[in-house]
């Protein structure tokens, strides 16, 4: 089998390995019920809290995603130490269940373990920094679909093109810190996809399509220096009150797949603290979002990978930090807090049907 094949086999297309492995595991109503392509995250707490985020996560979906336990707090404790126990117990339930995992993220400006802030010489932080990603990703070599490579890059109001967020990685490792992480990860496993995420790029405020702009020319800065690079993804955590971009983003995913790039929509949910009205006149508000970004991003081929930042309303993190002002729960997920399907839902299987 040549690279190309492993690659496409193992990587180009996660709806065709869970949906195959699935067939002689799964009762055929449940697979009945599955989106090819669609996929949620979740974590370890929650999955063993809960037994009904499990059941809807192995329902609708054909993959998953760790929330905290791919990432360096987590699973790098001390210097000494990879904790890979807990990110093992989410893709054990993805084996049991027949579904894909991606890696969610090797190197983020967020969520940094206290113990690397203590490394005082910047030989010192790459040593820690290519170790972790080689080891990690060594550790997961042929298990996982895709990583987040690097994740979150560009500051929130970027002052130009060029602009990226002030890291503590970048501070040490400079600007280099980004092809670093991708060629280290791409060096320990040469078939798992690699991606760079980034939010707030959907809309046409002028500090998102500066943050989409400052995103396309460091994307196409890190092609032109031969970076190993295969996916964008949008994470696409959405504001309710603030309508998508159609053209633009139409535009710009145009041309990320003309660069030979695959589009992943990684972490969908929608914050919809600002709307007043009825939860189902809400919920339509938010269908609309959703329809509106996946319209735009199919416009130029299909969209084979959707993941929501969770599943359930009762397990969004944005229940968990943002208040409403009449003190309603956010409805930012497919499914409610009772685990029913809203038209949220609806517009991943139409985007998914066809997958």
């Amino acid at each position: 089998m040549t690279k190309l094949d492993r690659r496409e086999f193992l990587l180009g297309s996660a709806v065709t390995l869970a949906a195959s492995a699935s067939a002689s595991a799964l009762p055929v109503s449940k697979l009945a019920q599955r989106r090819p392509g669609y996929g949620a995250a979740a974590t370890l707490w929650d999955l063993q809290a809960d037994p009904r985020v499990g059941e809807a996560i192995s329902t609708y979906c054909t993959q998953v995603v760790p929330v905290l336990e791919l990432k360096w707090p987590m699973l790098r404790p001390d210097p000494h130490t990879f904790a890979f126990e807990r990110a093992d117990a989410i893709y054990d339930f993805a084996q049991r269940n027949d579904l894909t995992m991606r890696g969610h993220t090797l190197a983020w400006y967020h969520d940094i373990p206290d113990w690397t802030k203590q490394i005082k010489d910047s030989k010192g932080v790459e040593r820690a920094y290519v170790d972790h990603i080689n080891t990690v990703v060594s550790y997961y070599k042929d298990k996982l679909t895709s990583w987040d490579v690097v994740n979150e890059p560009i500051p929130d109001n970027p002052k130009g093109v060029t602009d990226r967020r002030d890291t503590f990685w970048r501070q040490h490792l400079g600007d280099r810190w980004i092809p670093l992480a991708f060629r280290t990860a791409a060096a320990a496993d040469p078939y798992v996809k690699l991606a760079i995420n980034e939010y707030d790029i959907e809309s046409a405020k002028d500090s998102f399509i500066a943050k989409r702009a400052a995103y396309r020319n460091l994307i196409m800065s890190l092609l032109d220096q031969g970076v190993p690079l295969h996916a964008v993804g949008l994470q696409s955590h959405l504001h309710a009150e603030l309508e998508i971009d159609t053209h633009g983003l139409a535009e710009f995913v145009t041309e990320l797949r003309a660069w030979g790039l695959e589009v992943y929509v990684t972490e969908l949910d929608v914050d919809d603290q600002k709307l007043t009205g009825s939860p189902s006149e809400r919920d339509a508000i938010v269908a609309k979002r959703v329809n509106d970004l996946l319209t735009a991003i199919a416009t130029s081929g299909p969209v084979r990978s959707i993941l929501t930042w969770g599943i359930s309303d009762r397990y969004s993190w944005i229940n968990g930090m943002v208040t409403r002002p009449d003190k309603q729960s956010n409805r930012p997920l497919p499914l409610d807090g009772a685990f029913k399907p809203k038209p949220f839902m609806d517009v991943i299987s139409k985007f998914t049907k066809d997958v």
